[in-house]
């Protein structure tokens, strides 16, 4: 578990105490706005909600929102979200019809040498465990089939810290007995599959097969909504 840094002596108590309780995802996404949960609020533009149909049988978790995500206050609208886009179409999944969100709600960064560029932090197990009452509140809210973990942190959050994507990408999971959030009243089968981000960051002459085995992902798991 991470340290509080010299700058946060004290650890926040997380986002329980700031979750309403609702099902509605516009009263969700507003409280939100006012969470202090953990420290991460201090730096970010705002925080960034889960967007998307109320009724998606399937949902996207990735790991935090991005520079761009901060900024505008919608998840998944930056390069990598582009890039989400970009696979969803080829695995005709429109993402109108889903709901895509993340572990952590606000960006965690450190700033370049020059102080002009934010550039992305993974965020701490706290940090994580904060926010994850979130998480809960949106499943809870859109009661989906399938839910699709975008990278190791975010499949950490729902199915456990020993979680290995290397090991167990595309495998299929139980909500109910693989998880590692409390019981839920809904009780989803859970993928995972790699962060979109991860073919941006790859190199250029793998890219176009990463994107394919991405895709790949994204139809089994599409295959699996009742």
């Amino acid at each position: 578990m991470d340290r509080p840094t010299e700058r946060y002596p004290m650890a926040a108590p997380g986002a329980q105490d700031y979750v309403p309780d609702s099902h509605v995802l516009t009263r969700l996404a507003e409280a939100a706005q006012q969470c202090h949960g953990c420290d991460l609020y201090l730096d970010a533009e705002q925080t960034v909600f889960g967007a998307g149909s109320r009724k998606a049988r399937i949902v996207f978790v990735g790991e935090q929102p991005g520079d761009q995500e901060d900024r505008a206050g919608k998840p998944f609208v930056g390069p990598a979200g582009k890039m989400f886009d970009k696979a969803l179409a080829a695995a005709d999944i429109p993402r109108e019809s889903a709901y895509v969100t993340n572990a952590v709600k606000h960006f965690k960064f450190t700033r370049s040498e020059r102080g002009k560029q934010r550039i992305h932090k993974k965020p701490g197990r706290t940090e994580i465990v904060a926010c994850r009452p979130w998480l809960i509140a949106e499943l809870e809210s859109v009661q989906p089939d399938v839910v699709v973990c975008l990278g190791a942190t975010a499949a950490q959050t729902i199915l456990g810290r020993t979680f290995r994507l290397t090991s167990h990408r595309g495998e299929v999971f139980d909500l109910s007995t693989d998880g590692d959030l409390p019981a839920l009243s809904v009780s989803p089968q859970v993928t995972a599959t790699i962060h979109p981000s991860a073919i941006l960051r790859g190199p250029p002459q793998d890219r176009d097969a990463a994107f394919a085995a991405f895709v790949e992902d994204l139809r089994t798991a599409a295959a699996l909504v009742g």
